[in-house]
């Protein structure tokens, strides 16, 4: 398994076990450097849908209790096991990124720091789940990625925009 996307390319790679264990060995990481317990770190992501291609990135979730509020310290300790912070503005997210050596080319690994059981933590989560037990929503996530595919290898934000309908039904289930 080898993960890694340079800036603006987007590919794909086949289902793998090995980024639930990947997963594993970062969030055991996070927990022995930082006072995150471990309830409050998740795998979400095309990583976590089994069998789902996806790029090879692996997302992580680390809710926090406060974002607005989120302390150097844990930015510190977050460091010492390669995150970095991203200049990636979102609403009540913060960015940071694990990448495959010094030269910051090639990102491996997301925490999206965001507000414990909050909305977005919660959206996330239910996307994770809902496509794990769905076969057909599935089935359809998987064709968006591939069409877009079909016309680009790069482009992430676009990428991203023409998952972006898709994923936002997806949410709006959660309070059905």
């Amino acid at each position: 398994m080898k993960l890694g996307l340079k800036r603006n390319e987007v590919k794909l790679e086949d289902y793998t076990p090995e980024w639930k264990d990947e997963f594993t060995r970062i969030k055991k990481e996070v927990v022995q450097t930082t006072e995150i317990e471990e309830n409050r770190i998740e795998h979400i992501g095309s990583t976590a849908i089994k069998g789902m291609v996806a790029k090879p990135i692996l997302d992580m979730i680390v809710g926090v209790n406060d974002i607005q509020n989120v302390g150097d310290k844990l930015f510190s300790d977050l460091k010492q096991t390669g995150f970095l912070r991203l200049k990636v503005e979102r609403p009540n997210e913060i960015v940071l990124a694990k990448f495959s050596d010094e030269t910051y080319e090639e990102k491996t690994h997301y925490i999206h720091l965001v507000e414990f059981q909050e909305e977005l933590w919660n959206n996330l989560l239910f996307f994770r789940d809902y496509l794990n037990s769905n076969e057909l929503a599935r089935k359809h996530y998987l064709e968006i990625k591939l069409d877009y595919l079909k016309t680009a290898s790069t482009g992430i934000e676009e990428y991203t925009d023409r998952k972006e309908a898709f994923v936002k039904e997806i949410f709006k289930k959660r309070n059905e």
